[in-house]
């Protein structure tokens, strides 16, 4: 190595990426561990989301979203969706964090951490992480409002789900389409009380 090269740190292999399913009880998400945790100094740029409850939805005021899990399988679903962002960008770290149960107005239900040398990477790798959660992984939403309760499907699973019921596999993280649109315009009513 030449006197004015540096060494360039390894990347975090997926056996140290950051899976956290929070039950019930838990409390709120740590987003400044998440953080903490993609941080690194090969990093360039850090992309995060975080996903909190509104207020409101179509005019109806919202208290809490309530979410169940089969926690397990979602566990290894957040842990692929993590190995195929990687396989798609050039990164370095990754977190993802959901919360389960009872989730207020206002407060954080899920979070996505990404590092890479270029914001490029990390950016699209985040959008790829909670686009593939809402999509793929065994967790649901119930809306409660002052006056009731809706089950919430979300548009991105109903976007792979195919006639007969059967889901069709994800698309390539690099060949995925941009969504247009927000998310309220895509939200479905399933069960109203």
């Amino acid at each position: 190595m030449a006197s004015d090269e540096l060494p360039v740190a390894a990347a975090a292999t997926e056996e140290e990426d950051l899976v956290e399913i929070l039950d019930e009880g838990s409390g709120r998400l740590d987003i400044a561990r998440y953080v903490d945790h993609v941080r690194d100094l090969a990093a360039g740029a850090i992309a995060t989301f975080e996903g909190t409850t509104r207020d409101s939805f179509e005019g109806r005021r919202v208290v809490e979203l309530r979410y169940e899990a089969y926690g397990a399988m979602a566990r290894r679903r957040l842990a692929a969706i993590l190995r195929e962002a990687r396989a798609a960008h050039s990164l370095r770290r990754l977190a993802v964090a959901h919360r389960l149960g009872t989730v207020p107005a206002g407060e954080a239900s899920v979070f996505v951490a990404a590092s890479a040398v270029h914001r490029a990477d990390a950016m699209e790798a985040c959008r790829y992480v909670i686009d593939e959660v809402k999509a793929s992984v065994p967790i649901w939403k119930k809306e409660v409002y002052d006056d009731g309760e809706v089950w919430k499907e979300n548009r991105e699973f109903l976007d792979r789900t195919t006639t007969d019921g059967t889901t069709a596999s994800s698309p390539a993280p690099a060949t995925r389409p941009a969504k247009g649109g927000g998310c309220c315009g895509r939200k479905v009513r399933v069960n109203e009380s």
